[in-house]
């Protein structure tokens, strides 16, 4: 296949995929799952602790009085945090965690506020108050320590690259030098590309699946964060995109939460830890990041620091 040829057949895929949008959008029923994610019949419940109390958390009473939390989470991470554009529904491993967590502490999960926060901008929706909790693909360290606080982790993930299917000369990090790599604006995989493989040319954009759309268009030649995101990717494109060589870090996943709450971090914690003991862990991983055909991994030990 010719590099003319693939370049149509991408563009053929990202045009199909908006046209069935617009078309869902249109005339498609409510609740209908995205092509190939989590269907809805298929997600665990969580049953709501209705004798929670957490008076010592500004941040849950407010929710407490709205009856709702507002969560922030990412809306194109295939089978993390995907947002259906027909339905306004979101679906994946990150947002049944956000509703197990809901559960536990004792508001209905299927009433909270999903909103979209782009990786930059994390921090400050926390500091302002503008979201309660965020899940989505948080890598917990150091410097994020100092703006907020974080449960967990709930999920080990590693850097890795995505590349093109016929691409064979990038197999790993060593072999980036020259070659156009893209990642989120802020986030930790562009940093690390950044500091430890300078000669690569790195290309930002606010969201990962714009740069899935220039790699699939040969405007870049990797895209590059962890591998539970890129996995999602893959999956959904397995005849376009491919994963090659081993993850060369280690991103633990957290919960993010305002720096001062710590009455609700430590109950967040709380609430990751009941979830893996009962079963609901394993059962919202299989509904959703499961579906990659990646088996569910060990959940790492919650750091109560």
């Amino acid at each position: 296949m010719t590099r003319t040829t693939r370049v149509c057949r991408a563009l053929g895929v990202l045009l199909i995929a908006a046209f069935t949008a617009l078309a869902a959008g249109a005339c498609g029923k409510e609740g209908s799952p995205p092509v190939k994610g989590p269907a809805q019949d298929k997600l665990p419940t969580f049953e709501v602790n209705k004798d929670f109390e957490l008076p010592d958390s500004p941040t849950w009473r407010r929710a407490k009085q709205r009856g709702y939390f507002i969560v922030g989470a990412k809306e194109d991470q295939p089978y993390l945090g995907e947002k259906d554009p027909a339905s306004g529904l979101y679906t994946g491993f990150d947002i049944e965690i956000a509703k197990m967590v809901s559960a536990y502490l004792g508001l209905d999960p299927n009433r909270i506020q999903f909103r979209t926060i782009a990786s930059a901008n994390r921090e400050t929706a926390l500091q302002n108050g503008q979201i309660d909790y965020y899940v989505g693909t948080y890598t917990i360290n150091d410097n994020r320590k100092k703006l907020v606080g974080f449960a967990g982790p709930y999920y080990m993930a590693g850097q890795s690259l995505l590349v093109r299917a016929d691409e064979n000369d990038i197999k790993g990090p060593e072999d980036l030098d020259g070659k156009r790599v893209c990642s989120a604006a802020g986030s930790t995989p562009y940093q690390r590309i950044q500091e430890k493989f300078p000669k690569a040319i790195l290309v930002a954009y606010d969201t990962y699946s714009v740069c899935v759309d220039n790699l699939l268009t040969y405007q870049v030649d990797a895209v590059t964060t962890d591998d539970a995101i890129l996995i999602g990717y893959a999956a959904k494109l397995p005849d376009e995109l491919k994963v090659v060589g081993e993850p060369f870090s280690e991103e633990p996943y957290g919960i993010g939460v305002p720096r001062d709450d710590n009455a609700l971090r430590m109950a967040i914690n709380d609430a990751l830890e009941a979830g893996v003991k009962n079963g609901d862990w394993k059962r919202a991983y299989d509904a959703t990041l499961g579906l990659s055909g990646v088996p569910a991994p060990t959940p790492p030990p919650i750091d109560r620091y």
